[in-house]
């Protein structure tokens, strides 16, 4: 009895967790992209190291310390200090000592390097917030698009439902001898027709939906629902001018801070290199000892040799003047001048690609909430003709060819309303997108 109810609540513990993962809300989707997507955390790797880098070229500019041993025997001729005489035989040694060394003057080279490791870990930093802004733009679409095929699936099914209704009902006439037979074949073909249209759909949002599996990084063998979002119509533009959707880019692009902080980093290592061309001092200390065993003779103590006898402490500054070193200098500072000048016409060619981008994202809105009000019209006339023509049709005023026209035309509109209102939510993301300003917390 233990044995089944454990069994159970194991079941139900396995079970729970997968129905809930059988409907796929919109945010729930976006948050699985950004957990999930492989170039975003891949940015966000390098985002640790260039702060390692950064750290260790602000601790550069400290001193460094370092400390060495030696363990060893001598076997032969050597001077030993404790007897001050050539000794000839096995002598054992231990050495060890503690040296330190801080830069003075480098013209100012590891501060400018350090600022520029800053400046390259918030261009790093920059990448990773406009990659997000990328998923969040792709699973979007993808999602938006998955959205639209079932929209689109529901409609062509409940055509093929009204073509079947349609069809049992002009049998009813054929067989009372008030309709064609031609209309019957006709209308035969029209339920035909509508049932390829339901497995294009089918098919359509099968493989939609397995490109967003992927984009998820989830198996796209395991069934999934998408909720139905209701977003409404997006709001007006109208009280926003392009300028300050400029205005708003330019302070918020994420990949056009990236571009000029390497443009800066870029100008700081011009600089550092230049530092080469100056003299270099660097202050200098070091402590050492030295313990000896001659083999076959009397030796004093390890303590009295290691921290009395042979102890030496030096210190004093190293000045390094560079005089000629076959131009490799000159090579260097050239190459980081010219890195920073093609950083500095990046910077400018981003610049007027975020223009553009607002501009477009702006236009093609404008183009959305266009479509949106026509096919909105568009809809409500098709399906008032649709009504119309099929009256006329049961009274027998019109023929089969007029009503099969005007259903053609409802349905089409029917979907050219949906498109039209699910590119235009994706639009109003675009926005924000184009604007730099598209977070997570944005969808609803």
């Amino acid at each position: 009895m233990k044995y089944s109810i454990s069994v159970l609540m194991s079941l139900v513990l396995v079970v729970g967790p997968l129905r809930a993962q059988q409907i796929l809300t919109f945010k729930n989707a976006v948050k699985m992209g950004l957990e999930n997507n492989v170039q975003l955390n891949q940015q966000k790797n390098q985002l640790i190291s260039t702060k390692v880098n950064r750290t260790s070229a602000m601790l550069q500019m400290g001193p460094g310390v370092s400390a060495n041993g030696n363990l060893g025997r001598t076997d032969g001729n050597s001077f030993n200090q404790q007897a001050g005489e050539v000794v000839n035989g096995q002598i054992d040694f231990i050495t060890g000592g503690l040296s330190a060394s801080m830069p003075v003057f480098n013209a100012f080279s590891q501060l400018n390097t350090y600022r520029q490791t800053e400046k390259l870990n918030e261009a790093q930093l920059n990448l990773v917030v406009r990659t997000t802004q990328d998923v969040i733009r792709n699973v979007a679409f993808q999602y938006l698009t998955c959205l639209l095929d079932q929209q689109l699936l529901k409609i062509d099914q409940q055509n093929l439902e009204t073509q079947k209704t349609q069809l049992n009902q002009i049998k009813q006439q054929v067989d009372l001898g008030s309709k064609a037979e031609a209309d019957l074949y006709n209308q035969e073909f029209q339920v035909r027709n509508a049932e390829l249209l339901v497995v294009r759909s089918g098919n359509r949002l099968k493989n939609d939906k397995a490109l967003l599996a992927q984009t998820l990084m989830i198996d796209p063998i395991v069934s999934f629902d998408l909720e139905e979002i209701n977003w409404g119509v997006a709001t007006q533009l109208d009280a926003i001018t392009l300028e300050n959707l400029n205005t708003a880019a330019m302070e918020n692009r994420a990949d056009l801070k990236q571009v000029a902080n390497q443009e800066r980093a870029a100008q700081l290592g011009y600089f550092a290199r230049r530092g080469t061309y100056f003299p270099n001092l660097t202050a200098f200390a070091g402590l050492n000892s030295q313990y000896n065993y001659i083999h076959g003779m009397s030796n004093r103590s390890f303590e009295q040799q290691f921290r009395s006898d042979n102890r030496r402490i030096n210190y004093g500054l190293s000045l390094s003047i560079p005089i000629y070193g076959g131009f490799a200098g000159r090579a260097q500072v050239t190459q980081q001048r010219v890195a920073f000048e093609n950083a500095r016409l990046t910077t400018k060619n981003t610049e007027v690609r975020v223009k553009s981008d607002v501009l477009i994202a702006y236009q093609n809105y404008q183009d959305a909430q266009a479509s949106f009000t026509s096919a909105e019209a568009q809809l409500k006339a098709g399906e008032l003709s649709y009504q119309m023509e099929k009256e006329r049709y049961d009274l027998g005023i019109s023929n089969i060819v007029q009503l099969t026209t005007a259903q053609q035309a409802y349905v089409r509109a029917q979907s050219d309303f949906a498109s039209a209102q699910f590119t235009l939510m994706f639009q109003k993301l675009l926005i924000n997108y184009a604007t730099g300003t598209l977070q997570e917390e944005d969808i609803p």
